[in-house]
């Protein structure tokens, strides 16, 4: 498929299914008799955005009206929206365009503008035009107004559709002022927090490829992931569940400490030092005691939040973009409508249950910046959002979750053996359901520097033996200091790799090529309890003694134990 904005036949599909009936348009209205003024030249489509938007028209032709448009972050949303809203106005139809933050009603009139659309505005400071064939429609600002109850629009696109649909604005469109217009839900995310789901409202959905493949295509960066075990990070066992996610002033308390904050400067030292870099932070004070520690390490940052006017964000984006800033903190503000691609490095640092949070928040640092010369996206993640939610290269497809069925989100939902029973659970089980295993881990914070971590999608594509065996050494490490038996890192290794461990790479991997008495006697001390939960016979515990230590050295640590 050509890579030209449009092709004639999803045009054509644009008239029949988005605008079948141009009925609505007041013939009276001024911009019904007004002369059109040449349309600037709209941006050019990438093959796979023109591929989306028809498969958007073959499903309205089908004669679905509620539809999910999902484009993960960086697949182009803007461009692909913008086109959309082109045909629609192109055929006569009346188009509505919910946003749900101020910053956000400016991004879309530039995209309009780009595509030389007419726009109205249902935003409080903002010049109305109810004549307009698009409304640009704050759902703050429609809570306070009436008149566009009774607007005749043909069309509702509803931006950051998993939070505009589930507003109490955003159902009364679907559900009692627009219950006959076409219903377009766009996001990068399909699965949110709560028990409603887009599958509850929308019949079908038309997507981008996933991360995995626009990385192959080039049009998103590669990726290095690095985090700490999660022993090491911050203590969120006392964090209480609210509304879904961890409750701020709790996760405050677990997270705003001078220990953690003095690490992540420290390691992005050693790991991300010079790249720009933006950091997501619990809250206001969290995120400018993070800056500040950057800049005692003489680092430039600022910082943003919900409190900093449109003009000054502009001014520290515009200095993030030149190198003037180094580092910029946030809380809840470029997680969603922040767009510089040279960003090149993420720091985690507000662990998340929201599957939606966590990939717009990726997806910050997975633009391409050629010009810039940026190699690939780094993640420092000091939450454990990766391990809990998953990586964007294992999403293997789209789908619409339901409130029976809420999966397909975005990652892999992770999973863990049950180190006494070998039952899959998911990953935040502390109790196993067959045997009741409870995993119990000391928590201290600080302790281990960061670590290069995988997607699954990525250790597949390893080959590089020397690596694969630090990687199973990992797994060895984290069943020893968790007590699980050494067949929980096997199983693993296989489930991250696809393939399983060559059996001579366990050499080393507790302590080293040369342990101490001691470190061997606390080998051997894990073997035995490993032994007694798997059933195992005394010979199982030689056997994976001398993997672990090297042939011959069981009778030297026996003697030790008999000594």
């Amino acid at each position: 498929m050509s890579d030209r904005p449009l092709p004639n036949s999803a045009h054509s599909a644009a008239t029949d299914a988005v605008a079948t009936d141009s009925s609505n348009t007041d013939p009276s209205s001024e911009a019904a008799q007004s002369v059109p003024s040449p349309r600037p030249q709209p941006p050019r489509l990438r093959p796979y955005q023109v591929q989306l938007v028809n498969d958007l028209y073959r499903a309205l032709n089908e004669g679905h009206k509620r539809v999910a448009i999902i484009a993960g972050t960086g697949a182009g949303k803007t461009i692909i929206s913008g086109q959309i809203c082109a045909h629609a106005e192109d055929a006569g139809k009346r188009l509505m365009f919910l946003v749900h933050l101020d910053v956000l009603v400016g991004q879309t009139y530039e995209k309009m503008k780009a595509f030389g659309l007419q726009c109205g505005f249902i935003k409080a400071g903002w010049e109305e035009n109810r004549a307009a064939p698009i409304q640009i429609a704050s759902i703050q600002t429609m809570a306070k107004r009436r008149w566009w109850h009774k607007w005749p629009a043909d069309v509702v696109f509803y931006d950051e559709g998993h939070i505009t649909l589930f507003s109490q604005v955003g159902k009364k469109v679907m559900l009692k002022t627009h219950p006959d217009a076409v219903h377009l839900v766009m996001t990068a995310t399909p699965l949110r927090l709560g028990k409603e789901q887009l599958g509850d409202y929308l019949d079908t959905l038309v997507s981008s490829p996933v991360p995995s493949d626009l990385q192959e295509m080039g049009y998103l960066s590669r990726m290095k992931y690095y985090s700490m075990p999660r022993d090491s990070m911050a203590n969120l066992e006392e964090v209480r569940t609210a509304k879904g996610d961890y409750d701020e002033r709790d996760l405050k308390n677990a997270c705003d400490r001078t220990e953690l904050i003095e690490k992540i400067v420290e390691e992005w030292q050693r790991i991300g030092k010079g790249k720009r870099t933006i950091a997501f932070c619990v809250d206001i004070e969290h995120a400018n005691h993070v800056a500040e520690a950057f800049r005692q390490a003489g680092v430039t940052a600022g910082t943003v939040d919900g409190n900093t006017s449109i003009k000054d964000r502009k001014k520290l984006y515009h200095a993030l973009k030149t190198g003037e800033l180094t580092v910029l903190t946030s809380c809840n503000v470029i997680s969603i409508g922040f767009d510089e691609p040279s960003v090149e490095v993420g720091l985690m640092l507000r662990p998340t249950q929201s599957s939606a949070m966590h990939f717009q928040q990726l997806g910050r640092v997975m633009r391409i910046s050629p010009q810039t010369g940026k190699a690939c996206g780094i993640i420092l993640d000091q939450a454990g959002n990766l391990q809990r939610l998953g990586f964007p290269e294992d999403v293997e497809d789209y789908t619409l979750p339901t409130q029976n069925k809420s999966a397909g989100g975005g990652g892999v939902a992770p999973t863990k053996p049950c180190p006494a029973c070998g039952r899959i659970v998911l990953a935040f089980i502390v109790k196993c359901p067959d045997c009741a295993h409870q995993w119990v881990s000391e928590r201290p914070v600080n302790t281990e520097d960061m670590v290069e971590i995988y997607s699954n999608a990525q250790a597949r594509q390893i080959r590089d033996v020397p690596t694969l065996i630090e990687l199973y050494h990992s797994h060895r490490r984290r069943a020893f200091k968790r007590g699980y038996a050494p067949t929980w890192a096997d199983r693993a290794f296989y489930e991250q790799c696809d393939r399983p461990p060559d059996q001579r790479w366990c050499f080393g991997s507790l302590f080293g090529a040369r342990p101490t008495g001691e470190e061997q006697l606390a080998i051997a001390d894990y073997l035995n309890k490993s032994a007694r939960r798997l059933g195992k016979s005394s010979d199982w515990i030689i056997q994976e003694f001398e993997k672990e230590v090297g042939p011959g050295t069981w009778a030297k640590v026996a003697a030790l134990k008999n000594a």
